[in-house]
């Protein structure tokens, strides 16, 4: 989410009524979140103004770990230098951080194929944009998982109770702080992740959604007490004991 904010920024800022503006104190405390959107919250430092050159040679862009070769455009003006400057700074600042924890494992490949290029300037910030779009549409829509699965069948569901929420086993990377609370597509997908982890005897697809409009499902390591729910689903695998819960 933040980083898709942050592209979003990065793209109104490319293409601005006054220009392209870079940022010159481009560090994570200029930015705030307000409502699931990334806000600067200092434009003292932006600038519209373009790097003047004669040749290429004059638009070396670099940073302390890397440099990368600028056109020298037609007007004398380092071409696209603000906007590369902008792409290449989210990605040390923010992307290199976030992005290798913030997917399915299935879309891991398009974040790495995002950090890379955006890494190597390989990408411009349209690109990139788009690059986000597509994981984004992957995400909602669950066509990054697998068509076959039946992992829903290794549990029984008991629909009109839920379990009682309380502090159990934690994983990563879980919405709680007190247990294994993660987002998901479908009671399938949680279904297989439930089976991945060896704590896991069952779950429950929770009313609460994240700024995706996907649900989030509480992981438990075993079948605790259940109270009545007419709105609710809890799923047990069926090798778990149910004993007198039931």
């Amino acid at each position: 989410q933040i980083c898709l904010s942050l592209v979003k920024l990065l793209f109104y800022l490319a293409h601005s009524p006054l220009g392209s503006i870079v940022l010159l104190d481009f560090q994570p405390r200029q930015f705030v979140m307000v409502d699931g959107n990334l806000k600067v919250t200092d434009m003292d430092d932006a600038s519209t103004e373009e790097l003047s050159c004669k040749e290429d040679n004059d638009c070396t862009l670099d940073f302390p770990t890397k440099s990368f070769p600028v056109k020298c455009s037609a007007v004398g003006k380092c071409e696209g230098i603000n906007e590369k400057k902008n792409l290449f700074n989210a990605y040390r600042y923010f992307f290199t951080y976030l992005l290798p924890h913030s997917a399915p494992s299935a879309l891991q490949p398009f974040l790495s194929d995002i950090l890379n290029a955006t890494g190597d300037l390989r990408y411009g910030i349209n690109e990139t944009l788009k690059a986000f779009e597509k994981v984004l549409h992957l995400y909602k829509s669950g066509l990054y998982l697998q068509k076959r699965s039946l992992h829903l069948k290794d549990y029984i569901s008991l629909k009109g109770f839920r379990a009682v929420e309380e502090p159990d086993y934690k994983c990563w990377p879980s919405y709680s702080h007190l247990g294994c609370l993660l987002s998901i597509h479908s009671a399938e997908e949680a279904a297989a992740i439930c089976n991945s982890q060896s704590q896991c005897q069952s779950f429950i697809v929770t009313e609460r959604r994240t700024w995706t409009g996907r649900p989030l499902a509480s992981f438990q390591s075993s079948p605790t007490d259940l109270i009545p729910d007419a709105n609710a689903v809890v799923y047990i695998k069926r090798s778990a004991s149910l004993g007198e819960r039931l």
